[in-house]
């Protein structure tokens, strides 16, 4: 009796389901309607397949699913819909205008060829006329001159502010070379003579100490 009943309300219930869906996903997911499309409905399996027409709204409506599932039982009677399966993206179905449109060969226009015409000899004398003519130089001599007197002037003064260093000669050491030579010379001579300092207080204390011996 139970496969009877299957067999006669499973049919009608899923026909509902396809029929009805645009109210069901308005009520579970109104910012989706016109975007999903119900592709089929297995009664014995309880799946819905939908399709939707972009990547995005397959994402939440896989995430509405649920509500989705209790919208379609709360609508559609004896429905029993367990799943739904989201299929790959859809293009939205064209309108009628839209295919019409796209269907309807469009008329040829022929184009007609430009005809160019000749310009007048005058014109065109004139046109050879200006681009043989020599631009005149707008500048003044004078100013052109005071300004090269100037950029001498002032490379003069950089040249006496930041004067450059002479060339050092292949063979002799550098600068920095120079320097470190001379601090070595000068730790030289102040250890000899502090040696020779210290020698001159040993022999001086060694003068000393003869003197005591020979006073006794």
């Amino acid at each position: 009796m139970m496969m009877t009943e299957r067999g006669m309300v499973a049919p009608a219930a899923g026909g509902s389901v396809l029929a009805d869906f645009d109210a069901i996903l308005a009520a579970a997911a109104p910012e989706l309607a016109g975007h999903v499309q119900a592709m089929s409905f297995d009664a014995d399996t309880g799946r819905l397949d939908v399709a939707p027409d972009a990547p995005a709204y397959g994402t939440q409506l896989r995430w509405r699913a649920p509500k989705l599932i209790a919208a379609a039982n709360e609508k559609v009677s004896g429905a029993n819909v367990r799943a739904v399966h989201v299929l790959a993206p859809a293009p939205a179905k064209a309108g009628l205008a839209t295919a019409a449109a796209t269907l309807a060969p469009q008329p040829t226009v022929p184009t007609a060829p430009v005809e160019r015409r000749t310009p007048p000899e005058g014109y065109r004398r004139a046109i050879e006329a200006h681009r043989q003519a020599a631009w005149p130089s707008l500048a003044d001599p004078a100013i052109a001159e005071a300004v090269e007197r100037q950029t001498a002037a002032m490379r003069e003064l950089s040249c006496r502010a930041f004067p450059e260093p002479d060339a050092v000669a292949g063979d002799a050491p550098a600068p920095i070379e120079q320097a470190r030579a001379q601090r070595r010379r000068q730790a030289a001579a102040s250890e000899a003579a502090l040696r020779r300092a210290r020698a001159e207080r040993a022999a001086r204390k060694g003068q000393n100490a003869d003197d005591v011996i020979d006073r006794r």
